[in-house]
């Protein structure tokens, strides 16, 4: 899923959750905070790897001081990337939406 798409679904501010919700499918909120901050993290990286293959284009080997300031199409993708929903809203949004897939390690009374 893009980045875009993920956008559109996501909500502009942050709410209060019901717990309920975020426990119902794992029965603990614990597991469902750590299973949203594993993808918030992915989504982190992604949006980072994104950002800064886009911002290779304007990196130079000498940096004029007028070439700065007036650089609009890279003001305009950091503004972009700076609307964005936060990673952990996106998170979020996608596992009420049963859209992450996750797993649990199976309990093995060996290992330690």
């Amino acid at each position: 899923m893009s980045l875009s798409e993920i956008q559109k679904r996501s909500r502009e501010n942050a709410e209060a959750w019901d717990t309920r919700v975020l426990d119902k499918d794992t029965g603990n909120i614990y597991k469902t905070l750590a299973i949203v901050s594993k993808r918030s993290n992915q989504l982190t990286v992604q949006i980072k790897e994104e950002l800064t293959k886009k911002l290779e284009d304007f990196a130079s080997d000498h940096d004029n001081l007028e070439e700065i300031f007036e650089n609009r199409e890279q003001i305009e993708i950091s503004t972009y990337y700076e609307k964005l929903p936060k990673p952990t809203l996106m998170a979020l949004e996608e596992f009420v939406e049963d859209k992450i897939y996750y797993r649990e390690p199976e309990n093995n009374p060996d290992a330690h």
